[in-house]
């Protein structure tokens, strides 16, 4: 018979804390080894004690009296559901059957600083999570639900069990941002598009998702005191699609269904090359004099603001103003790139303004590579894509710097000559390719100047999440551990086997993936 627990939160709590447990299942439980085979990123420590913790209906999931914690349970014990169909409660109140807790906890001695550090102790009856923040306590929670198996293990009882191997996990990420980026300027992607492709980043522990929201195509945005913005420069996509945009309410539910993950969301206003669309809904922002129309092409380089027009800083001022209201991350990204027919002195003006207009509104601004050359405020970031002399100049003046060089990190890039979607212009991408380098040292800059990694996918040859996920997935998960993992735990062969575990969790949230032949991918 099993024991009947009554079981307030407080109660358990104590239980826990007080080195009592709930009387053991009369189970014969298998000893499993823990291993790495289905984590990514790779931890830095891990411990195996060979035995199982068992996941099934009789276990409950503990949190100290912390909203946010409350909330990393009530999401872990949603996933647990979507995985598995057991129903995990979350401290609960009435009488319950419990024979096993996941306990989620924080701790203020962990060795490190790190504010997403976390630690697991997984024993035959308790999980103990401890998290160095809520974020910390959110990157463990993953790290749980990589080890939960994909089948239940039905010999042990007459019903079903999910058996989580025993033993310590110690961990903390190396680069503070890690990120990846979706253009839904060139092609609109829909907010529950959008938020699919968070969903799964946040599994592989990435903290930041960086959206361009604005091109020659397209205006993504509303911006209430600038209504043409939407009205006109958002009607148009590549190839002579309808376009789209989000209202500020779509946006920020976006904001906090991001949030809710511990990612925040980079909104991106590129300028001021690659805006047609704004130019086209207010005439006035034009700086380059040719008549204005629609653009559906992928062509770059032909657009500029007037840089030397008051109005037009006046504008920024005003989107920056509503963009930096509604999001609560730390920056908002200016662009700054390929702007070909702005003078080098115009182009320097024009962000030595803007990055002040970003500070004014308490944001720092991140630039693409070629904004270095000009004066920006102390704590603007660039973003490296294309020149690491750009990069390392940028070091010079205090920056911290972005990697997303386009030779390896560009999701756009085709895998081979055989990819159905993608371009080539900047190199062919494998999965290999895009994992076995080395963001430590691949600029030539001082690590500690790396604010971490991002990986973009522009979107001239895809149009909806399927396409999206044929050159995001599987790259996008090895640039997730090169953010994550320190080198010295960074080995292709390794990872190739855990890289072909994912199968199984990329199938069921129907996310189909390039299937290359490089990885024996788990059936």
């Amino acid at each position: 018979m099993r024991t009947f627990v009554k079981a307030t939160a407080l109660l358990i709590i104590v239980l826990v804390i007080g080195g009592c447990t709930p009387q053991k299942r009369k189970l014969d439980l298998p000893n499993i080894m823990l291993t790495t085979d289905n984590l990514i990123p790779h931890p830095l420590e891990v411990t195996a004690t060979n035995g199982s913790f068992p996941l099934d209906n009789y276990t409950a999931i503990i949190t100290s009296d912390d909203e946010d914690l409350k909330d990393i349970g009530l999401f872990l014990s949603e996933k647990i559901t979507a995985a598995t169909d057991l129903h995990v409660p979350v401290n609960p109140s009435e009488a319950t059957e419990i024979e096993s807790i996941i306990s989620i906890q924080l701790k203020g001695d962990f060795d490190t600083d790190n504010p997403e550090a976390y630690s697991l102790e997984i024993r035959k009856d308790t999980i103990y999570l401890y998290g160095a923040s809520a974020a910390g306590a959110f990157r463990g929670i993953q790290t749980i639900l990589q080890l939960i198996p994909m089948e239940s293990n039905n010999d042990l009882a007459n019903y079903s069990i999910w058996t989580i191997p025993t033993g310590t996990i110690a961990d903390a990420p190396q680069f503070e941002y890690r990120s990846a980026m979706l253009d839904v300027a060139r092609h609109f992607f829909t907010v529950e598009e959008v938020k699919k492709y968070i969903d799964v980043l946040s599994y592989y522990k990435m903290n930041n998702f960086h959206l361009h929201l604005t091109d020659d195509q397209g205006w993504r945005i509303e911006i209430k005191s600038w209504p043409k913005l939407t009205e006109i420069g958002s009607k148009s996509e590549v190839g002579g699609g309808e376009g789209g945009f989000y209202t500020q309410d779509e946006y920020t539910d976006i904001v906090k269904y991001a949030a809710r993950r511990y990612i925040n969301i980079v909104p991106e206003i590129d300028m001021p090359g690659h805006t047609n669309a704004a130019s086209l809904s207010y005439p006035i922002l034009n700086g380059n004099g040719k008549e204005l129309a629609p653009y559906e092409g992928i062509e770059v380089g032909f657009s500029t603001f007037d840089c030397r027009k008051d109005t037009v800083y006046s504008f920024i001022d005003d989107v920056i103003g509503e963009l930096a209201a509604l999001t609560p991350g730390a920056y908002i990204h200016i662009g700054g790139d390929e702007s070909h027919t702005t003078s080098k002195s115009d182009f320097n003006y024009f962000i030595n303004r803007v990055s002040k207009i970003v500070e004014k509104h308490g944001k720092q601004m991140i630039g693409w590579d070629e904004v270095v050359h000009a004066e920006v405020v102390e704590n603007s970031v660039v973003q490296y894509w294309n020149k690491k002399e750009n990069a390392q100049e940028g070091v010079k003046k205090g920056m911290k710097v972005i990697l997303s060089p386009a030779t390896k990190a560009y999701l756009d890039m085709k895998y081979d000559t055989e990819s159905k979607h993608g371009l080539s212009w900047a190199a062919y991408i494998p999965v290999e390719t895009g994992y076995n380098w080395s963001p430590e040292t691949f600029a030539e800059i001082p690590q500690e100047s790396i604010l971490g990694i991002e990986a973009p996918l522009w979107s001239e040859t895809i149009s909806n999440f399927d396409e999206l996920a044929y050159l995001a997935f599987p790259r996008v998960i090895g640039y997730a551990e090169l953010g994550w993992t320190t080198e010295e735990n960074r080995n292709w062969d390794n990872y190739k086997i855990r890289l072909a575990n994912q199968a199984p969790y990329l199938k069921r949230e129907d996310v189909k993936y390039y299937p290359t032949k490089e990885i024996d991918w788990k059936k």
